[in-house]
């Protein structure tokens, strides 16, 4: 592994695409150093969803334990490794939540400042081209539609969640969810 900091964008994901490769056939090095290229970029991805550190560090384990057991399933051709490795962390930290019960809510300003050059979590879950297209496809919905959405696939907030906190009976929270998508659909769908 070479000193990450100094590694392009495509060098950083050919490394990580081969050390993904080693631990599917059991190399723990390989696990480490998917470790070291990815695991504050995942933190960042769970604090937004757990936003609580100790609670966050133990989904991250979780998540590594699900690459171990995973890393064969990886498919270079349907996702890049960061974006398959941000979905399992997203996916982790969402059934946290849902096991455990979303913890007090906290501002943003509160959450640890994580150094990362990496983008946004939008951008984390697409390609950078894909994500600037869902982000001006976001900015035209209705904004209780696009506020719903964000809170639900980016801060893993459930459809009962979202409509105890803004208020709303459930059935109008899925109808904003579902018309939503469907926007979101057809204006990505007309790209």
């Amino acid at each position: 592994m070479g000193d990450t900091a100094t590694l392009t964008p495509a060098e950083r994901r050919a490394e990580l695409e081969g050390a993904l490769a080693l631990v599917a056939r059991g190399n723990r090095d390989a696990l480490r150093t998917v470790y070291t290229l990815t695991s504050h970029k995942l933190l960042g991805t769970i604090m937004h969803i757990v936003r609580e550190r100790d609670a966050a560090e133990d989904v991250l384990q979780d998540v590594y334990l699900r690459v171990w057991h995973r890393a064969g399933r990886f498919d270079r051709t349907r996702a890049s490794p960061i974006t398959w490795l941000c979905t399992i962390a997203r996916n982790a930290a969402i059934d946290a939540v849902r096991k455990h019960g979303r913890r007090a809510e906290v501002d943003d300003a509160a959450l640890p400042e994580i150094a990362d050059d990496a983008p946004r979590a939008d951008t984390m879950l697409c390609d950078a081209e894909d994500a600037a297209r869902l982000h001006q496809c976001l900015e035209r919905l209705q904004s209780e539609h696009r506020k719903c959405i964000r809170m639900a696939f980016f801060r893993g907030y459930t459809h009962t969640e979202l409509a105890e906190k803004l208020d709303v009976p459930l059935g109008t929270m899925k109808s904003w969810i579902r018309r939503g998508l469907a926007s979101l659909k057809g204006c990505l769908g007309s790209a």
